[in-house]
Order: structure tokens, then C-alpha cells, then sequence
């Protein structure tokens, strides 16, 4: 797409936590990036001071690193071409639009923000299309001499053409244009000193000499405004790329907080994994073949290409997320995953290593959708389950006098064992329960509560042997007292 050296880059405003979004928009251009052997910058567009949240930029740079997208220039890392923080850039702002200023192609604004009020609302009554009606756009000098005696002082306004065309070239969307009559004198420079996102994104973008800007289509209105600043600072355009909406699963409207998660930081706190996250976003409207699902990292920076973004708004499915997670879950080896599952059970209260886990994961590894999922299932085997009752122990069509006698005979059979392997509880149980005449099933589903105090658990034979002679015999003696007490 050119000869240039690729440098791509993602500019969020810290305004909140990094959304789901944004962090599509972040892989594509690291993918673009590592396939050329170009790089990739990240940029902190912070000049909204308004709405500035200061756990914003540390949440993106965690959200990076977590989903693996290292930067080459930017926070933390510095580069020829920083500051990286457009609140450290003002000067340049100032200097590049007085030259606009200077040049003729903008001018300075005293309107007051009343004014803009007014006229706002009068263009509504008429139903006229609202936008600011160019009354400082031909002040003499006299007349601005007067507004700054006033001490007012001016935004700096874009000076766009009254007639023509101004047209682009998007990757997706092929050459769009649009009639110059129908785009505003946009604020270039504030009257805080700050750049309006238009200047300092085209400022920036030439300074740091990014060759393709791949960001979300609804900023597609913007780039005929910034053409025109282009072509008045004299500057060559990036190449754009304009990448589709992300829709709500439904495929009505942009997916939001309504639908679910919608922020990086909520999705790792529920136990997705980076890599399914990454490879689940990497499908998100691009596609490389019409059967390949699963792309390993190094697979998606090989294969990756913007000739398979669809310019087609695209549904986020949840369900297709989890699917995903899951079989990133079961390709795990043991102790990494059992690595994984230490902070979520950590944040459960529950104090366990990775050595300790190790021994659990062949039991729901093939379970688990998020690694949240676990707490649920092992909790039991790092603290006593809460006292069940009585009627949870009633085997399936069983009384409660059948199921006490069944967890008697369970007990002794267990206290008698010469060891507690699984093969060991396995053939034990099982002619117990042919010698009581029930079903396997009846009776494990009692000895099931009584140890996990679930009705749903790991498997039972290896839950057994990792609990251990002594916890699970005093577990069923709970759930012989709690029997024994119903019938009383």
C-alpha cells in the first residue's frame, strides 16, 4: 500500500476504561504492524480535560500488555517522535494553527458560547441545519482589535472552502466525497489553549510520520475536514482504513454496557484468556478463509491482511467468546493452567499455590468456559462446604433412612480401605452399592454431598483420593449427623 515504513498507531482519549472496541481497533493495526515489520505507536490524545479520567491510561497500558500488543513507541517507552501525551504538545498546536492563521486558511473566533447557544437553537426552530454561521470568519483587524481589548479570548476556526469537493481514498470504502458547503468552520484550537481532536490528530499523525490510520468508521465524517487541513498545511496524506462497528449481539446498535461486558479489564477479571481474546477480536469483521476459526498470535501476524476487513458492521457474540475461551482452556498444560486459576481463587478468599491446583485441573479442565468458572468447582477442596441439609443426602428415589444406611455403609467401607487410590474407591463403592442393591449412581450422589456439598462436582473417585482418608470421612460423618437429626 506504500513504500513508506509502516507506523500505525491507536490514540484513545483516557476518558474511561479501554472498551472492547478499542482494543479490536489496538490488534489490527499491531497485526498490520508485525506483518510488515513496521511499527506500532501508541498515542494519549488527552486534550479533553473535561472528561480527562486518571485510571484511564493506566488501565490501557494494562489491557496491552495483558492482551500481548507491545508498543514500539509510546508510554513507558518513549520514542524519536514523543512527547507521546498531547497534553506535553501543546506548543506545537499553537505554532501549526497560528501558521494556518497566518496563511489564510483560518481564522480566530470571539463568538461566546451564549451566542453559540443561541444560534443553535434559533437554526433549530427554523429547522435549518445547525452549525456555526462563519460571523468572525471576515473580522478586520480593527474589529478583532476591539474583542481582544475585551480580553476575550479566541478559538482558532478552520477556514473551509465555500464551494467544491473534497475527496479521499478509504481501503474499505473506495474514494468517498462530499460537497465543501456542507462542512462546518470546525474549532481547531480551544480557548483553554488545548486542540480540538482534528488538529492534533492531523498534527501529530504527519509529525510522527504514521503512514495508514486504521481506526473505527464513525470517524469517517472527520476525514474530509482533515483532507482540507492536510492539503492547507501542504502535507502527503496516510493511507486510511476505516474499520466496521462493532454491534450489540442482537446486531441492533453499538454494543454497550447493556449487552454485557464491554471493557478489556472486565473480561479478564471474568477469566477469559488473552489468546482466546485476541483470536476472538481477530475474527470481529476480518475473516481469512470461510472455515478457519483458531489463529494462534504468530499465525494472525503471518496471515493478516486489511483485504479481509469487511467494511460490514460486525456482531459481538458472547456465546462464540466463551466457546472460543473454553477450548483455549482445555489446550492448557496442567500447570499452566493451574497457574492461571491461583488470582481468581485468590480473590475468593481462598489461599492456594499453583502446586496445590495442579492435582485438580485433570478433574474440570474440560469443564471450565472462564477461569472464574473454577472457584465453583474445587472451592470445597481449600475449605468445608456450608452444612447441607438433610434432604440434599436423599438418594434419587430413595428414603431418608436408605440414604443414612448407604453413607454408614460408605463410611466403614472407606475407613477399611488398605489405601485411598482411585482404583481403590472405584471398586469398593461399586460393589457397595451392589451389595446394597442400588444404583451406582444413588449412592455416589450421596456421598457427592456429603464431601462437596454439591450435586454437581468433579469427578468423585479422584475427589476422594485428593481429599484424603481423613477429610472425607469426617464430611460424611457431617452428612450421617445431619440424616440421623432429620429422622429424630
Amino acid at each position: 500500500m506504500t513504500d513508506k515504513q509502516v507506523r500505525v498507531r491507536i490514540a484513545p482519549s483516557p476518558t474511561g476504561y479501554f472498551h472492547i472496541g478499542s482494543a479490536r481497533t489496538a490488534l489490527f493495526n499491531w497485526l498490520f504492524a508485525r506483518h510488515h515489520g513496521g511499527k506500532f505507536i501508541v498515542r494519549i490524545e488527552d486534550t479533553d480535560r473535561t472528561r480527562y479520567t486518571a485510571e484511564a491510561v493506566p488501565d490501557l497500558v494494562a489491557s496491552l500488555r495483558w492482551l500481548g500488543l507491545d508498543w514500539d513507541e509510546g508510554p513507558e517507552v518513549g520514542g524519536e517522535y514523543g512527547p507521546y501525551y498531547q497534553s506535553d504538545r501543546l506548543e506545537l498546536y499553537h505554532k501549526y494553527a497560528k501558521q494556518l492563521v497566518d496563511e489564510g486558511h483560518a481564522y480566530y473566533c470571539y463568538c461566546s458560547s451564549e451566542r453559540l447557544t443561541n444560534l443553535r437553537e434559533q437554526q433549530l426552530a427554523r429547522k435549518e441545519a445547525v452549525g456555526y454561521d462563519r460571523h468572525c470568519r471576515n473580522l478586520t483587524a480593527a474589529q478583532r482589535a476591539e474583542y481582544e481589548a475585551q480580553g476575550i479570548t479566541p478559538v482558532v476556526r478552520l477556514k473551509v472552502p465555500l464551494d467544491g469537493q473534497t475527496s479521499f481514498d478509504d481501503v474499505l470504502y473506495g474514494t468517498i466525497t462530499v460537497q465543501n458547503e456542507t462542512l462546518d468552520d470546525l474549532v481547531l484550537l480551544k480557548s483553554d489553549g488545548f486542540p480540538t481532536y482534528h488538529l492534533g490528530v492531523v498534527v501529530d499523525d504527519h509529525l510522527m510520520k504514521i503512514s495508514h490510520i486504521m481506526r473505527g468508521d464513525e470517524w469517517l465524517p472527520s476525514v474530509p475536514k482533515h483532507v482540507l487541513l492536510y492539503n492547507a498545511f501542504g502535507w502527503d496524506f496516510p493511507v486510511f482504513a476505516h474499520l466496521p462497528l462493532i454491534l450489540a449481539p442482537s446486531g441492533k446498535g453499538k454494543l454497550s454496557k447493556r449487552h454485557g461486558g464491554v471493557e478489556v479489564r472486565e473480561f479478564r477479571r471474568q477469566g477469559y484468556l488473552p489468546e482466546a481474546m485476541v483470536n476472538y477480536l481477530a475474527r470481529v469483521g476480518w475473516s481469512y478463509d470461510d472455515k478457519t476459526e483458531i489463529f494462534g498470535q504468530d499465525e494472525l501476524v503471518r496471515v493478516f491482511d486489511l483485504s479481509g476487513v469487511n467494511n460490514s458492521p460486525a456482531r459481538f457474540s458472547y456465546e462464540r467468546l466463551e466457546s472460543m475461551n473454553a477450548y483455549y482452556i482445555r489446550q492448557l498444560e496442567p500447570d499452566d493452567l493451574a497457574r492461571r486459576l491461583v488470582p481468581f481463587l485468590q480473590q475468593e478468599g481462598i489461599e492456594a499455590e499453583t502446586t496445590d491446583l495442579v492435582p485438580l485441573v485433570p478433574l474440570i479442565q474440560e469443564r471450565l468456559k472462564t477461569l472464574s468458572d473454577a472457584v465453583d468447582w474445587i472451592d470445597f477442596f481449600f475449605r468445608e462446604p456450608a452444612a447441607v441439609q438433610a434432604d440434599q443426602l436423599v438418594g434419587k428415589k430413595m428414603t431418608a433412612s436408605q440414604s443414612l444406611e448407604a453413607l454408614q455403609h460408605a463410611r466403614d467401607t472407606l475407613h477399611a480401605l488398605p489405601d485411598f487410590q482411585v482404583e481403590t474407591i472405584d471398586g469398593a463403592l461399586r460393589s457397595l452399592a451392589e451389595e446394597l442393591g442400588l444404583k451406582v449412581g444413588q449412592l455416589l450422589g450421596s456421598v457427592r454431598v456429603a464431601v462437596s456439598g454439591k450435586t454437581v462436582a468433579p469427578p468423585l473417585f479422584e475427589t476422594l483420593s485428593i481429599l484424603g482418608r481423613e477429610r472425607t470421612l469426617s464430611r460424611i460423618d457431617r452428612g450421617i449427623e445431619a440424616l440421623s437429626e432429620s429422622k429424630d
